[in-house]
């Protein structure tokens, strides 16, 4: 089961879940969109949580009342952590997780440790797990179809931007196709050449005379 809460600290919301179980997390290792982030408290046992960023959001623009609402569910959620003032937790992209087989369950590592950042947490603040709390929702989560859905809608929307791009292309060439065509059209008749014309005339009826 994955536990789901709903932030309101940015707009428009923000979606925060979380694995009930450590058998849980390993799934969630597993299945993590290249769009969520994971915290942890640094050092000690804790849920793994991750945020579903919004559109347009980056891991390094994450707004800071964002990040608190993110690490404050973290440190409510481990049992050492929750009674400790002055926590680390530390947060990555779901893509820099790694996972190897000697590893026991629920635990990870990194594939790339400059990409892990810190937020310190000075103490608990009930209200904001108060208000995160009463978000909570637990589902039931069928990770690989989820996954395969996600594709199949990445891949349309990656169709349409690339059909979009295709025909702006093809407008722009027709644009610049009009554009030579008309600059060719006026160098024919600009006013040096038509100076020319009668010049030509006058030579070719003097020659039909001669």
């Amino acid at each position: 089961m994955v536990l789901f809460f709903t932030s309101t600290a940015v707009k428009p919301p923000a979606t925060i879940y979380m694995g009930k179980d450590k058998v849980e997390n390993e799934d969630l290792i597993k299945y993590a969109w290249p769009q969520d982030v994971w915290f942890h408290v640094d050092k000690l046992s804790s849920a793994h949580v991750y945020l579903r960023m919004p559109d347009g959001m980056t891991w390094e623009t994450i707004p800071n009342a964002l990040l608190t609402d993110c690490a404050q569910l973290v440190k409510a959620n481990s049992i050492e952590g929750n009674k400790k003032d002055n926590l680390t937790i530390i947060y990555t992209p779901g893509d820099n997780l790694k996972k190897t087989g000697d590893m026991a369950t629920g635990q990870v590592s990194f594939h790339n440790d400059k990409r892990v950042k810190k937020v310190h947490v000075p103490k608990r603040e009930n209200p904001i797990v108060n208000r995160l709390n009463k978000t909570k929702v637990e589902k039931e989560v069928d990770h690989e179809n989820e996954r395969i859905e996600r594709i199949k809608k990445e891949n349309a929307e990656k169709r349409v931007i690339a059909a979009q791009k295709k025909k702006v292309d093809a407008d722009l060439a027709k644009q610049r196709e009009a554009e030579k065509a008309a600059r060719s059209y006026d160098s024919l008749f600009n006013g040096e050449e038509d100076e020319d014309v009668p010049k030509l005339m006058g030579k070719a009826i003097e020659e039909d005379f001669m």
